[in-house]
């Protein structure tokens, strides 16, 4: 009989996947793969429901049965509720198979014909329940899915608790979920089965909440509205849904400084407890939703003396999360200060602002108050405003200078003696610098349907231009425009034409026109004495000399580190920091390179630059993935890909990196999809730089997964790409040897040989010796190819020697493999360890598989005589127990014995003591010889 699985809720309810919740998700499916059960517990609204339907979902179709209940408080009174909803329609499969009195009790309680009590039956009921889970349990495993157990009837609770701590071995599991606000959730475990492992749900990061909102339709939204969200909400999925709804039924977003508009549906959670407070306690309440960081010392300079004695009261009504004698005034959620805050007039939120405005003892902070209590224009408010955005720039702040600069153009009048745009074009370049796209675009198109001053529109159309990233084929009708209003000045010239250095070089593909391009915009800018422009051309125009393997890199490079320098330029992810860097990391100075990017990257940081952030994290990233670190190379990627799809920059950079860090210690399937997707984008984008990076991490990944064919396919089109564009310097991929290598296996020798003789020579002329060293690597499968056995081992020999010195251990490893597989069946012993230790020493983990599937696979010389010969397959299997036989079946299917107790429902401990005795009654000693009696079988 199969149950009907009536947990499984309509189509349009059940999520297409569980969001920011991998681990904990990873985790609950490995304790449900082993038999076990799981406990998921959290605050509401956190997304335990979510995670619940997913994994019953995922493991439900693997029960014979499926017990199902989800109480609510409003039936939580009604005794046995939830125990009839769970066995209610089993009830006539098991009644038969109970004793007289369980089902007699059990009949009473689930259909009401009959007074059942816990008092009168309780042993009879406890009984019941536990033997009825049991019968079901003979025919196939069974899985409990019991959501909000805080509602569940305290009958039913006890019940099946009385149960649960007796099931043993008995192949059910439960999967429940509980809402708790702290650790209240062990009287809930301790009603669960002794294994059950309890996962407590947590507030999701920003990025995995951006990914939320996203998934659920409430694209588009600015990341400072993100940001805004997450920090309003707490993390909490339900609260941030509500808040992004009422966004999108708003049509005026707020402005810079208001607070996000809180829908009633959230309101109402909180407001009939600010009801219960008194009208003094609300307003103190009211001046600390509108600071930043209140404390009592802060409350008692607004004007509120009896801030104590309020706070304690507001306390008590569970709305503060602080001890009245502490210094800090924290709100028990977010949700309550922005709940707050949202039901106050606004003549009640100028005045708390205007309080603070002298109460506040930071300068930005005092100067955000003073705007926000400012109705209309006012030059002196505007003017503190523009120096609090300032300060807020100098501290690595840039959102908040964004917020400050367009408060200060709101607030200045527009009388003709001071000019508001500027204060709106320095508010979108602090938006860029933060990351926040959207906004600074939208600003700047504002500026140009405002002004016709040729210095702002040229500024302006720069902040589009630059908000674009990558995709600049969709701003090219904007260059001629820009230098039509730039005119004859070099100053703005400079500008343009240092857009036009990208222009060339993503959209048409011509190393040679943007270098020329980035060195006539230093020129215009060095006769406009404008340094700053001049040094982003000349970093510029070094990176591109670098690509093109030009003899006159270093020297360019030099005069971009020449005094005087600008601090803007230094940690910007343009400029000569980072050209130095690229050339470190081409020339194998792994060491230096790291040194530079990291204090890059700790600069950038402490600045704020998301921008700049995103691309050292990759610089990291790259080092440690050439250093054979492939597991800090991951973790890096992947906060580079998070960050990146956070804010819309660098996304597939990102992905390019992050495919290939997967193929080296991650997953090839995520590494393979990943380059598909940046392929993608960068051929949208138009741009052919990124397109021959993805296709290169795609060919990479191939190679790693096995498919060589396709791994030829997608590195040949690199070449062509590459060719096309002028890139000449092999350092920069590094896909050559991956070509050689496929072209070699998939029986392309002349072709392979070419690929490795015209890389060589640039090679040479540039000294890239890690790329020879590789070439060698490649060449000797070439030459074991065409019989030439010795000269290839021992041109494997050196080149994994000469990869160990320069520190490219993951390159090194690939040699040891390469020599171990070319040793494989020549005379005396043959060992892929060497090569397992250095995979290992890297973390690679793609790698290692395939060293111990090669291991696995290579021809045994002499197999080690047996205890005893193995029986006749037929019958040697016929003697096995129905458990035994099970086991051995699912371990000639080639199952691990994790996938084993999964599917039985058992452990993993009753594995490996069934394939024990399996072992001993078929006279063999391993899981191979289980394969191997299959084998013969078959024959047979």
């Amino acid at each position: 009989m199969t149950v009907r699985r009536d947990f499984k809720e309509p189509a349009r309810c059940r999520p297409d996947q569980v969001i920011g919740r991998d681990e904990l998700f990873r985790a609950a499916r490995e304790q449900l793969g082993r038999g076990g059960s799981v406990l998921l517990h959290g605050p509401a609204g956190i997304g335990k429901s979510t995670v619940l339907r997913a994994l019953a979902g995922e493991y439900g179709g693997a029960a014979r049965t499926v017990l199902r209940c989800s109480p609510t408080e409003s039936e939580s009174h009604l005794p046995f509720l939830a125990l009839a909803d769970l066995l209610g329609l089993v009830l006539d499969e098991v009644s038969e198979r109970l004793p007289a009195a369980q089902r007699t009790a059990l009949e009473s309680a689930l259909t009401g014909r009959g007074e059942s009590t816990l008092q009168r039956d309780g042993l009879a009921l406890r009984l019941a329940v536990l033997s009825a889970l049991r019968a079901l349990a003979d025919t196939g495993p069974v899985l409990v899915v019991a959501d909000d157990l805080q509602w569940l009837d305290p009958a039913s609770a006890e019940l099946l608790g009385f149960a649960a701590r007796r099931l043993g071995d008995t192949p059910v599991r439960m999967l429940c979920a509980v809402r708790t606000d702290g650790q209240e959730y062990d009287r809930h475990l301790r009603a669960s089965p002794p294994d059950t492992l309890a996962v407590r749900l947590g507030p999701l990061s920003r990025a995995q909440l951006s990914a939320l909102l996203d998934h659920r339709g409430y694209t588009g939204l600015p990341r400072s509205t993100v940001r805004d969200i997450h920090r309003t909400s707490g993390g909490n999925a339900l609260f941030a849904l509500e808040l992004g709804r009422a966004l999108a039924e708003n049509p005026t977003p707020p402005r810079p400084g208001e607070p996000l508009p809180v829908p009633t549906s959230l309101r109402a959670l909180v407001l009939n407890r600010l009801e219960m407070l008194s009208e003094e306690a609300r307003r103190t309440l009211l001046v600390a939703s509108a600071g930043a960081r209140p404390t009592l010392a802060l409350l008692h300079a607004a004007g509120r003396d009896n801030a104590e004695a309020e706070t304690a009261q507001a306390a008590e009504l569970g709305l503060l999360a602080t001890e009245p004698e502490g210094p800090a005034v924290r709100f028990a959620h977010p949700m309550i200060s922005a709940a707050l805050y949202a039901e106050a007039p606004a003549q009640e939120r100028r005045a708390a602002h205007a309080a603070l405005s002298t109460a506040a003892s930071d300068p930005i902070e005092r100067a955000r108050h003073l705007a926000l209590a400012t109705h209309g224009t006012d030059l002196e408010v505007a003017a503190r405003l523009a120096e609090a955005a300032a300060q807020a720039r100098d501290r690595g702040a840039p959102s908040v200078a964004a917020q400050l600069g367009l408060l200060a153009a709101r607030h200045t009048p527009a009388d003709g003696t001071s000019n508001p745009e500027v204060l709106r074009l320095a508010a979108a370049e602090d938006a860029i610098t933060a990351g926040e796209l959207d906004l600074a675009r939208d600003i700047a198109r504002e500026v140009l349907s405002r002004t016709t001053v040729p210095e702002d529109r040229v500024r302006a159309w720069i902040i589009v231009i630059d908000t674009a990233g990558h995709a600049m084929t969709e701003v090219d009708a904007i260059f001629p425009q820009a230098l039509a209003d730039a005119g004859e000045d070099p100053r703005l010239l400079a500008l343009v034409h240092y857009q036009l250095t990208w222009r060339a070089l993503l959209v048409e593909g011509d190393f040679d026109e943007a270098r020329g391009e980035a060195a006539y915009a230093a020129e215009l800018a060095g006769r406009a004495s404008d340094r700053h422009t001049e040094l982003m051309a000349l970093a510029f125009q070094a990176q591109i000399e670098t690509l093109m393997g030009h003899a006159d890199a270093p020297a360019t490079i030099r005069r971009a580190l020449e005094e005087p320098q600008d601090p803007r330029v230094a940690c910007h992810h343009n400029g000569a920091g980072y050209s130095r860097f690229r050339w470190l990391i081409m020339s194998d100075q792994l060491a230096e390179a790291r040194t530079t990017v990291t204090a890059l990257l700790r600069e950038v940081r402490r600045r704020g630059s998301v921008e700049s952030e995103v691309h050292f994290l990759r610089g990291v990233a790259e080092t440690e993935l050439h250093s054979g670190h492939c597991g800090r190379a991951l973790d890096l990627a992947r906060e580079s890909l998070r960050l990146a799809r956070d804010t819309g920059i660098g996304e597939v950079a990102s992905a390019v990196l992050t495919s290939l860090a997967e193929a080296a210690g991650g997953e090839t399937d995520r590494a393979l999809a990943l380059a598909r997707e940046a392929v993608e984008h960068a051929e949208e984008d138009g741009d052919q730089m990124y397109v021959s990076r993805a296709l290169a991490a795609l060919g990479h990944a191939q190679l790693v997964a096995g498919d060589v064919r396709a791994a030829v396919v997608s590195l040949r089109r690199v070449r062509e790409v590459e060719q096309g564009l002028g890139i000449t310097d092999p350092a920069r991929g590094r896909w050559h040897g991956d070509l050689a290598e496929a072209l070699v296996r998939s029986g392309e020798l002349a072709e392979a040989q070419d690929v490795i003789d015209v890389t060589r020579e640039l090679a040479l002329r540039l000294d890239r010796e890690s790329v020879l060293a590789v070439l060698d690597r490649a060449e000797a499968l070439l030459r074991a190819t065409r019989g030439e056995q010795d000269a290839a081992v021992a041109q494997l020999t050196s080149a994994q020697d000469r990869l160990g010195k320069l520190g490219y251990s993951l390159e090194e490893a690939r040699a040891a493999f390469a020599l171990a597989q070319l040793r494989t069946g020549a005379p005396g012993p043959t060992s892929y360890d060497e090569a397992a230790r250095l995979f290992r020493r890297c973390r690679a983990l793609p790698w290692l598989r395939q060293v111990e599937a090669a291991a696995a696979a290579r021809p045994v010389e002499a197999a080690p005589t047996p205890a005893a010969a193995p029986p006749d397959g037929l019958e040697g299997l016929d003697g096995l127990a129905s458990m035994e036989r099970q086991v051995a079946a699912l371990v000639m299917e080639g199952a691990t014995n994790r996938e084993i107790a999964a599917r039985l429902f058992i452990s993993v401990k009753t594995v490996e003591a069934t394939l024990t005795r399996v072992y001993r009654k078929l006279g063999i000693r391993s899981r191979v010889d289980i394969v191997r009696l299959a084998a013969g079988r078959r024959t047979t």
